[in-house]
């Protein structure tokens, strides 16, 4: 027996009846097949965040040549800022897979209502669509890193640990989008959802230092999850490792269960009673 069959069984023994059947790995393999029909959208994830770094490279970052790194000393701007643009991509990826694509099988489709009816539970459900996210997100960091290091931005051997650091990202925010997709009812309504990142996007520190924000603004800053994502993907990337990073860390992984726990029980809710 694998550790992963260990673990399921484990699992199927400790949580109640219905709620899981270790069977995730199915709905990875559906988004597999499925996204092979749609791979220049699938592409296009990995595109964006390079072009964001060519825009750096030959426009901004030719007037705004170096900034404070995490240590505070000068560093290249493009460099400061390509750890941000991993963490967005990694966001982006996932939100887009857990909220735009789940609203449409569980609303639309319904998709979930038809693998409820077979030996799959709503704790199947989230680990899969999770999984997916998660699994998009990886090639996407891969991408990303294997351009940055060809750009000369990546200053560590720390940096090859951005590619699960990204998973770890893609996880949080896929579990909690799931979350609070649930809670939608209409394509309208994904307004708030965008409402949410873009500001999130442009003032989690991604083009420039928290020390530019007053110290009460820094204090809202720090609880946003894009914060903690880019502090641990800009540490790794220089190789300025820190105590900070553990705290960074231990968010993303405590918003993820959290999430996990939140989008099991929605989900539940919603297609089991």
């Amino acid at each position: 027996m694998t550790t992963v069959e260990a673990r399921a069984g484990l699992l199927l023994r400790i949580l109640p009846p219905g709620l899981y059947a270790g069977r995730a790995r199915m709905l990875v393999e559906r988004s597999i097949m499925v996204s092979r029909a749609s791979w220049l959208l699938f592409v296009s994830g990995a595109v964006e965040p390079f072009l964001y770094l060519l825009a750096f490279q030959l426009g901004f970052g030719k007037l705004v040549t170096e900034v404070a790194g995490p240590d505070g000393r000068p560093m290249s701007y493009v460099a400061f800022v390509a750890p941000a643009l991993l963490a967005t991509s990694a966001m982006n990826g996932a939100v887009f897979e857990s909220t735009y694509n789940l609203f449409f099988k569980l609303r639309y489709a319904k998709l979930y209502d038809a693998m409820l009816a077979t030996p799959i539970g709503p704790l199947d459900v989230a680990l899969g669509e999770i999984g997916w996210a998660m699994t998009r997100g990886g090639i996407y960091a891969v991408a990303f890193l294997a351009i940055a290091a060809a750009m000369g931005l990546l200053t560590s051997w720390w940096a090859l640990l951005m590619v699960p650091a990204a998973l770890l990202v893609g996880v949080t925010f896929s579990a909690i989008g799931m979350a609070l997709v649930t809670f939608l009812r209409s394509t309208a309504q994904f307004d708030y959802i965008q409402l949410i990142l873009t500001p999130m996007f442009l003032f989690a520190t991604t083009f420039y230092p928290l020390s530019v924000y007053p110290e009460p603004l820094q204090w809202v800053v720090r609880c946003l999850p894009l914060y903690h994502a880019i502090e641990l993907m800009r540490g790794l990337a220089t190789g300025l490792l820190s105590g900070g990073m553990l705290i960074n860390l231990a968010y993303l992984l405590i918003l993820g269960a959290l999430g996990l726990w939140a989008s099991t029980r929605r989900i539940a809710k919603l297609l089991l009673t």
